[in-house]
């Protein structure tokens, strides 16, 4: 049986600092992150959808706004950790996998820091309803 995937993007300016060499720190800077979201599903609904598009992308928007216009360094999700594109791609999966309906799966969030550069969170098991 296929697999569907759809994807999201979302946008919002934020500021972050990363430790370089030793104890010293980067400049605190902004970027304009682009967020990508790659969901998957085996299963259509009665509406021939894995899931509605409005509901995926409301749930992405109220997350990702969490983190608009703010200093990343200072928030508690990145308390214990620099808040580089990895671990805000691996923050932003935690926080929206569980706001997804059964059966869809969060394969992937990709998060882009400038237009050329881009780390991705990619979870080893996407839970999505098996079907044989």
């Amino acid at each position: 049986m296929g697999l569907y995937e759809l994807v999201l993007r979302s946008e919002f300016p934020a500021a972050h600092s990363l430790r370089l060499r030793g104890d010293q720190h980067e400049p605190v800077h902004k970027h304009d992150w682009r967020v990508e979201v790659f969901l998957e599903g085996r299963r259509l609904d009665d509406a021939d959808m894995v899931a509605d598009f409005t509901v995926l992308q409301r749930n992405l928007t109220t997350i990702v706004g969490e983190l608009r216009d703010r200093c990343l360094n200072e928030l508690p999700a990145f308390s214990a950790c620099h808040p580089s594109a990895e671990r805000v791609a691996k923050h932003l999966h935690d926080r929206y996998r569980p706001t997804l309906p059964p059966g869809v799966g969060l394969a992937k969030v990709r998060v882009w820091e400038t237009g050329e550069c881009a780390a991705a969170y990619i979870p080893t098991d996407t839970q999505t309803e098996k079907v044989d």
